[in-house]
């Protein structure tokens, strides 16, 4: 519709018709994007959001530790900050990832790292906060997300959201897939699956077995299952699960958990 409303509003002035040319394909992406949005998967999302903590994830710092390292992260729509601190035999370790980019400093000083070591640095530590804030990022302008349908798992009712990502905006795991089951009676994220393509790829899928309330806001461990098959789709994890074919890799636990600040 917005498309059509721009062409007929086209006039004789050549100049004005190639800037409205020009504004149509900067728009054409974000119009892509707004095709397809599922109405009911975002109504899902956004109440899965508000069992959350809802707005309050947009000003709180939140503080964990994880696997022997300690992040402080921060996300709000405009602005982000994300920093892990660890020891190792180099001394003390702090990386800051925000909007400026990623630096890395050791016992105080800044260090240079590599372009290619930054980039893994820096997916290090948007997993991990990724991981740790759902469903808040749910309703980035580079998500896209699609209501499957509802199912039955461990005697619970639950809504079936899938997300993928629009190469604009989506960053380099842009061909990721995710897919969560959320509770039908109070809205919270108590399995989730994902494919892969780093490292060689893989399907993951993640029981909540802990919640943890701390200032109004809901952060969760996991059990971490392995799928056999990293070409298995996600709509078949389900069943793979209930049947015990999948493999336990690892557990996800948040430890000393802190609303340090809020903004």
């Amino acid at each position: 519709m917005f498309n059509i409303i721009l062409l007929f509003s086209l006039d004789f002035d050549s100049t004005l018709f190639k800037m409205r040319k020009l504004i149509l394909v900067f728009l054409l992406p974000f119009l892509a994007y707004a095709c397809q949005s599922d109405p009911e998967a975002k109504k899902i999302v956004d109440q899965s959001i508000a069992a959350h903590g809802g707005d309050l994830f947009k000003t709180a710092t939140i503080a964990f530790d994880f696997r022997d390292k300690h992040y402080e992260i921060f996300k709000s729509p405009e602005r982000y900050r994300y920093v892990r601190e660890f020891t190792d035999s180099i001394g003390k370790v702090r990386d800051v990832l925000d909007n400026d980019g990623f630096t890395r400093t050791v016992n105080g000083e800044k260090v240079e790292v590599t372009t290619k070591m930054a980039n893994a640095y820096s997916n290090s530590v948007n997993s991990v906060a990724y991981f740790a804030f759902l469903p808040y990022g749910l309703n980035d302008e580079a998500v896209n997300k699609k209501y499957l349908g509802d199912t039955e798992l461990e005697g619970a009712s639950y809504h079936l959201v899938k997300a993928t990502f629009s190469n604009y905006g989506g960053g380099e795991d842009h061909n990721d897939e995710f897919l969560y089951w959320i509770n039908k009676e109070n809205f919270r994220v108590d399995f989730f699956a994902y494919s892969y393509e780093t490292d060689g790829g893989g399907v993951r899928f993640r029981k909540a077995v802990q919640t943890h309330e701390v200032s109004g806001l809901l952060l969760q461990d996991y059990e971490n299952y392995k799928v056999e098959d990293k070409n298995t789709p996600l709509e078949s994890v389900e069943e793979l699960y209930k049947s015990g074919e999948l493999e336990l890799l690892s557990e996800i636990r948040l430890e000393n958990i802190e609303v340090i600040s809020s903004r």
